[in-house]
């Protein structure tokens, strides 16, 4: 077995809310399968983070089967990193009821993904939707990662478990390691097709390519993708000008290795008529192995039975080491 006692620790997970999609690849997994032989890695499908929101339960079951199919499917080698569903994980559960009890109303009050979350969900504003955050610590805090990558718009909750997890530390002593957040430098935020000034997200399927999509499908999307408004239609890396244009040169780069200088040359003088079919040309073509390599793995359901199981069990072991830590310190009776 490898040893891993002197590596770093890293930790993350996406909720198995709706389909993975390019900005759920480049902006994480893919830099996740760059870093399986430097760190010791947990990676799991955030399923109970997922209610805050009501789901039905069937798709809920296949999405994060599915999830677990295209982790392995996208590089992550179940051999190199603990893959696992966070609810078969019990101590998540557990961890995050204790932190609630260190996470202060105000804190939670800021946090913005509420505020964005409850003016979309009028109808069910739940106190699992408020308090999630604390959920979130305990997912991070129990694994004692030294590290958790985490897009611009999750350095908040990021935050929040420093403070929680230091707050804990000053009342109790050193229970938890403090993490520090790792921001990728490339391929961080993949833009909407539909509108470059916003996230790519299963929310705006248009603008939104999935992992599973057709080529046909992809390439339409492309095809119908924004550009800019301008007269030269040129290709040119201009974030702040061409937003449009820079997104796509942004996505055409992290699948081809290329560089925005070798893709200014590559089109110089085509036009974006040429240019956006190219860019969906070659997301095809680097998401075929993935959608073929995932739909092999989902008719395997023992093999993938069999990742989920190991994976809970280490997780858990490491798991329950941090609650029995936390359960002792706060006075509970030991079991």
């Amino acid at each position: 077995m490898e040893n891993t006692a002197a590596k770093k620790v890293m930790l993350s997970g996406i909720q198995p809310s709706g389909d993975l999609h390019l900005g759920n690849y480049l902006g994480a997994i893919k830099n996740w399968v760059a870093r399986t032989d430097e760190f010791d890695n947990y990676y799991f499908m955030a399923d109970m983070h997922t209610i805050t929101v009501r789901q039905n339960p069937a798709d809920l079951r296949r999405r994060t089967l599915e999830q677990l199919a295209q982790y392995i499917a996208c590089g992550l080698d179940p051999e190199k990193n603990t893959l696992f569903i966070q609810s078969h994980v019990h101590q998540h559960a557990e961890l995050g009821w204790v932190l609630m009890c260190y996470t202060m109303f105000g804190e939670l009050s800021r946090m913005t993904q509420f505020k964005d979350k409850s003016s979309k969900h009028k109808e069910n504003v739940n106190g699992g939707l408020f308090t999630y955050p604390s959920l979130m610590a305990a997912d991070i805090l129990l694994y004692q990662p030294d590290f958790v990558p985490v897009g611009e718009d999750q350095k908040q909750h990021c935050e929040l478990t420093r403070d929680v997890a230091q707050r804990f530390n000053s009342i109790y002593g050193d229970v938890f390691k403090v993490p520090e957040p790792y921001i990728p430098k490339a391929g961080a935020r993949v833009m909407s097709l539909t509108g470059p000034d916003t996230k790519m997200s299963k929310s705006i399927p248009e603008g939104c390519v999935f992992l599973m999509e057709k080529p046909e499908d992809i390439m339409r999307k492309f095809k119908r993708a924004i550009t800019d408004c301008d007269t030269e239609n040129c290709v040119r890396f201009d974030l702040a000008n061409k937003p449009g244009v820079a997104n796509l040169m942004s996505i055409y780069a992290a699948v081809t290795g290329k560089s925005y200088e070798e893709i200014e040359r590559e089109f110089e003088g085509c036009g974006y008529g040429k240019f956006k079919p190219a860019v969906g040309e070659a997301v095809v073509e680097a998401l075929r192995p993935i959608r073929e390599e995932t739909e092999r793995l989902l008719k395997d359901k023992a093999y993938l039975e069999g990742v989920y199981r190991s994976g809970a069990e280490k997780a858990e072991y490491v798991a329950n080491k941090t609650l029995r830590k936390v359960y002792k310190k706060i006075g509970f009776v030991a079991r």
